[in-house]
């Protein structure tokens, strides 16, 4: 923990390194923390000012990191050990770290090093949106970090917030033989135009953008963010032209979105001003009181996509013209990417020189974590990170590896990976054998080993199933079955820790969400498992869920559910064409007996979760009142809501969106009335009566509200109730009233567990 000396120090130290616009920044930042210690700063608006800095709140309750490291045992500098924000003044716990397209320097990346081992725990963690975290810092380093940061080139400015989000494109733009042409330019132009912007300062909500170099492949991710870019090319009066297929309201999250086309084809000199345009909408019509409803996905929704195209239309036309807008484009042609050595080709007697378990290794290796450049004798690496973790002193022998073979910068990934660009083939043996002496040498990317996991119970205050136990136990279960199971090579898998879609599991092959069960008194981690994604054409398909598992049952689920697809499916058949020809109720079916659990007394490690040999619990998410003695009948309503649920899901993979939008709307009547049972109140199934009784017991009380989602969950219903399903709604309309259902029938579940005074 630093003190005020040492900022200044430091402050003295770096002098005119940090530009003054981010030098001023940094130190009103640090101002506003003095206020807030001095009670001078309303708690609301220091939260959005630290947001914004990229210092975020974190969970303490779980005391440690899932590499088995007690946060209890964590020193900041000052000595000062980590025991929880009881002891620590409004420790944010985290900071996030942008990374504009995932590109990090040497240096950068050194000054990352410096800074875990510094100020966290020497633990850099590589996010889904190709940034870096740091856990375990106090808020008062967080000044000195920002400095050190600016002094390298680095912000944190608008990386957590109500603002746009680290912009992130293909990792491997530029080095890509599928793509129409390198999007890295374009992304960096979007990334330091809109920084910043006064136009994106009254949000609503956050906002993401992202850029692919193609459509096909997964890397871009463009069709679930609130803008995505898709690079095309048209030939315009015989010359071929630049532009973008521009897509806008997709989005993950709880209710996930597929963003819609915009324009088909967006000149390169109108990307920014479109973007300026969409954004300013948003900031004018997105939602302002129901945060749930504040993402521009929400937005066009309401408005349709063609209203919403006009709108953004008009807004294009009021915006003053800004030289900014195209400034960029005499440089998009410059390569400032270059390879460090020669390319040439590997010769096999390279190869065959290795030692053989060496050679068995290499193999399997550049099997699967090399991408072939369309530069002769070049290709790209990727190391592999499991859990997105890697430690400082791995970093800095990176560095040393990279300033050998291939020049100055990496690429983080949206699979919390990392790849190294523009190595010689010829290299390879060499590059291989440095990367496995510094424990970076892990095979198997992209494949179903290499799994995405949110921070769950570690360090999120939303974890309810430890996502990153999870995934650890699958990584290592996976990683020794490759070689024998090439099958399921391709597969990906994705677990988050809640209801949220930080790991993106909508669009896994097998995707997980965190969930909890009481069961005899004792509550136990489920998982919600989600079948029928797809991460290829830039997270082309959402899955859906068909049912909650407990924790320590889904890597039997997992195998369970490969061994029919293996058995069952047709030539050529791919997991997600299966799913949905076989239907969800004949996979769920299989699956059956894995919802049993067995008793205390035979197996209490199965009252843990996956990491933590403690019994499980889910932590300070929020503790609710005890409502006295339940009766049973409660429990049967809230399994008959699940069912309906299911049966929803059902009609609408038999082609019949307009019943199952009803059948979801009658699945949260459904558990609202067992909740409502708890009061013995005995109601038919009466829309009316349901939901004035769950607004009076349950909704105006609060008792229903989430300790962290509030009252989002029970507007999912009030909604529904204010605007009744149709059986003519379309697909997309059913399918978002599912997904609703969901997170309301899960609700309904937490709420009444405490209400029996478990939590």
């Amino acid at each position: 923990m630093s003190d005020t000396n040492n900022s200044q120090t430091w402050a003295q130290q770096l002098g005119d390194s940090i530009p003054t616009p981010m030098a001023d920044e940094i130190d009103a930042f640090e101002t506003n923390i003095t206020l807030r210690k001095a009670g001078k700063l309303d708690p609301k608006i220091f939260a959005e000012a630290r947001l914004r800095r990229g210092a975020y709140g974190q969970r303490y309750d779980n005391g440690r990191r899932h590499d088995g490291s007690k946060t209890q045992e964590l020193l900041y500098p000052s000595g000062d050990l980590v025991k929880g924000p009881e002891t620590v003044w409004d420790a944010p716990g985290m900071m996030r770290i942008k990374s504009p397209m995932g590109i990090a320097s040497n240096v950068q990346l050194e000054t990352l090093a410096d800074l875990a081992e510094e100020y966290s725990d020497s633990i850099l963690h590589v996010t889904t949106r190709q940034e870096i975290q740091l856990h375990f810092v106090h808020i008062d380093s967080t000044p000195d970090i920002m400095r050190r940061l600016a002094a390298v080139g680095i912000t944190t400015r608008e990386a957590c917030g109500n603002s746009v989000r680290n912009v992130t494109a293909c990792q491997f733009a530029g080095g890509c033989s599928t793509a129409a042409f390198d999007v890295t330019p374009y992304a960096k132009a979007t990334t330091y135009y809109l920084l910043g912007h006064k136009d994106i300062q009254d949000f609503g909500r956050k906002f993401k953008i992202a850029f692919s170099g193609c459509k096909p492949n997964p890397c871009g991710m463009a069709m679930f963010h609130d803008i995505g870019c898709v690079a095309v090319t048209k030939e315009i009066d015989g010359e071929v032209k630049r532009g973008f297929e521009f897509f806008v309201g997709g989005g993950l999250g709880a209710v996930p979105f597929q963003a819609q086309l915009l324009d088909e084809f967006v000149p390169e000199h109108e990307l920014l001003p479109l973007c300026q345009a969409v954004c300013r909408v948003f900031s004018r019509l997105g939602e302002r009181k129901n945060r749930a409803r504040a993402r521009l996905k929400f937005l066009v929704k309401k408005l349709g996509i063609e209203e919403f195209r006009k709108v953004v239309a008009e807004e294009r036309e009021t915006i003053p013209e800004d030289e900014r807008w195209t400034a960029y484009l005499d440089d998009v042609g410059v390569i400032t990417e270059t390879p460090l050595r020669e390319g040439r080709a590997l010769e096999q007697s390279a190869i065959d020189g290795l030692d053989d378990l060496v050679r068995e290794r290499f193999e399997y290796w550049r099997k699967h974590n090399i991408w072939q450049q369309p530069q002769t004798n070049y290709v790209t690496a990727t190391v592999r990170l499991p859990l997105g973790d890697f430690t400082s002193r791995q970093v800095r022998m990176l560095t040393d590896i990279t300033r050998k073979f291939t020049g100055d910068t990496v690429r983080f990934t949206a699979e919390q990976n990392l790849v190294v660009r523009h190595v010689s083939e010829a290299d390879l043996p060499d590059f291989y054998q440095e990367l496995a002496d510094a424990g970076l040498a892990s095979p198997g990317a992209s494949t179903i080993a290499d799994i995405v996991a949110c921070p769950g119970t570690d360090t999120c205050k939303l974890g309810i199933s430890a996502s990153r136990g999870l995934a650890s136990e699958l990584e290592k279960k996976f990683a020794k079955r490759l070689y024998q199971d090439p099958e399921v090579e391709n597969l990906h898998i994705k677990a988050s820790g809640c209801f949220n879609s930080c790991s993106q599991h909508h669009v896994a092959d097998l995707g997980f969400l965190g969930v909890s069960r009481i069961v005899d008194g004792r509550r136990i981690a489920h998982f919600q498992f989600v079948l029928g994604g797809q991460w290829a054409n830039n997270g082309g398909a959402y899955g859906l869920a068909i049912g909650a598992y407990p924790s320590k049952r889904i890597p039997e689920v997992i195998d369970r559910t490969l061994a029919f697809w293996k058995a069952e499916r047709e030539e050529g058949e791919d997991l997600k064409g299966f799913v949905a020809r076989m239907g969800r109720a004949t996979i769920k079916k299989q699956l059956e007996d894995l919802r049993k659990i067995p008793s205390y007394e035979e197996q209490p490690d199965f009252y843990t979760d996956w990491g933590d040999a403690r019994e499980y619990t889910i932590g300070d998410l929020g503790t609710g009142e005890c409502a006295g003695e339940v009766v049973s009948i409660v429990d049967f309503g809230l399994q008959d809501a699940e069912r309906r649920l299911f049966e929803a899901q059902l009609d609408l993979e038999g082609g019949k969106p307009g019943q199952a939008s009803v059948a979801a709307y009658k699945s949260m009547l459904t558990a609202a009335k067992a909740l409502i049972m708890v009061f013995n109140i005995d109601i038919q199934e009466d829309a009316d009566r349901v939901v004035a009784d769950f607004r009076k017991h349950f909704h105006e009380t609060k008792r229903f509200h989430d300790p962290f989602a509030g009252a989002k969950f029970a507007n999912y219903l009030l909604k529904r109730y204010e605007n009744p399903p149709s059986i003519e709604d379309d697909g997309l309309v059913a399918r978002e009233a599912i997904d609703e259902a969901l997170l309301f029938v899960e609700a309904a579940q937490g709420c009444y567990q405490r209400m029996q005074g478990d939590i």
